[in-house]
């Protein structure tokens, strides 16, 4: 009868095992592939080689395909001593991963060895219950929820917009929210900004906002700035933020916005909305057109109304700023395709979505100038004068 020790030598004789110091010069020449820690949590949560995935061995075959689609891809695995990457190494193999190295002595040999290793990251209990539906994800998981807890998003405007996007964000556990509104609470918001309510009417819209978002997830840091977004404050505002969630409702406001983001790098997830219909993209200046590459002029005055003239219907905001936090999410985890290079539009009387294809000018008056260039100019004088 054949012992566990026979059967594991047969294994190894199957499978291709690497000592730490080959595997390190590997890792240094070539930062492809993927690194899968198979030890189970508490030991991950001891430190880890730096830029490791951990998947249980118990789910290694289950989740592999999500973490790895391409089974031509480089895959080091380890364990504590090497027994459990060396059985994980020939399932792989069954499933057809053909680049598949066990790291010979596991963490143990490289941490003796002196190479570096990082802490990960870990949640609290009271965190692992909060977001256990996040973290049932594989897009999503522990890593994560840490990524996003320590993510930082901008809410520009606390109203229509703002409201159903900082509240998902809040429950999904973003760490800092920044909110940056002038105005106050008025008993005609209420019909749609859902952050707000009756007994806070007259109240500062970023102070009624940050009550009802700590009190929704105390992990959430809410910095609040009652103040207009002007071109003297946008660059200091904007900053220290990750993603930026525009819920204007003014074109000085988005002008402003869209220039100073590309003059920085920042993702800009825009939504706007009229009456009984909304529109939905991400203007990343990295990798897409931007705001004025579609429109590069503001509409004459009288063109485009505000909802106080046109009137909209409470209910679509919130189906536009849910979409607007669904996208701020995807950013911050890199998973699936951001609406960069389309816009979403929505009618709500015929319950219809379509999408538009959107290009990048080559000759924008913004996005195609090296950031230094870009100048932020008098953007009420701007508007006023396309009329």
């Amino acid at each position: 009868m054949p012992t566990f020790q026979s059967h594991l030598q047969s294994i190894r004789s199957q499978i291709r095992e690497s000592a730490p110091e080959e595997v390190r010069a590997g890792l240094h020449k070539d930062a492809g592939g993927a690194i899968i820690d198979v030890r189970e949590k508490d030991e991950w949560e001891q430190g880890c080689i730096p830029g490791a995935r951990h998947i249980p061995r118990g789910f290694l075959e289950l989740r592999i395909e999500e973490a790895v689609p391409d089974r031509a891809a480089r895959v080091l695995l380890y364990c504590a001593a090497g027994t459990r990457s060396a059985l994980a190494a020939h399932a792989l193999g069954v499933l057809g991963y053909t680049q598949v190295v066990s790291l010979h002595g596991g963490f143990a040999a490289w941490k003796k060895a002196g190479y570096d290793i990082e802490r990960p990251p870990s949640l609290s209990p009271a965190q692992r219950n909060r977001y256990s539906r996040h973290i049932m994800l594989p897009e999503v998981g522990e890593a994560g929820q840490t990524r996003l807890l320590s993510s930082k998003m901008l809410l520009v405007g606390a109203g229509g917009l703002g409201s159903p996007s900082g509240l998902y964000l809040a429950a999904a556990g973003v760490g800092t929210l920044g909110i940056i509104d002038d105005d106050v609470v008025d008993e005609s918001n209420l019909q749609r900004q859902v952050m707000h309510s009756t007994e806070r009417v007259g109240l500062a819209k970023v102070e009624s906002a940050k009550k009802t978002l700590t009190a929704l997830n105390p992990d959430v840091k809410v910095v609040p700035y009652p103040s207009r977004l002007t071109s003297e404050n946008v660059m200091e505002v904007i900053a220290p933020y990750d993603v930026i969630i525009d819920g204007a409702d003014n074109f000085p406001t988005r002008y402003l916005l869209n220039d100073a983001s590309v003059k920085l790098g920042k993702p800009v997830v825009h939504a706007s909305i009229d009456r009984f219909e909304g529109r939905l993209t991400v203007f990343d200046p990295r990798t897409g057109p931007c705001y004025r590459c579609l429109f590069p002029e503001p509409p004459p005055p009288g063109m485009a109304p505000s909802c106080a003239e046109a009137g909209v219907v409470g209910v679509l905001p919130g189906v536009l700023g849910v979409l607007e936090a669904v996208e701020a999410i995807k950013l911050v985890l890199g998973v699936g395709d951001p609406m960069i290079g389309r816009m979403l539009m929505f009618d709500a009387l015929q319950m219809r979505f379509r999408e538009v294809r959107l290009r990048k000018d080559p000759a924008c008056a913004v996005c195609s100038l090296a950031p230094d260039q870009i100048q932020l100019i008098d953007y009420e004088g701007f508007c006023a004068a396309a009329g």
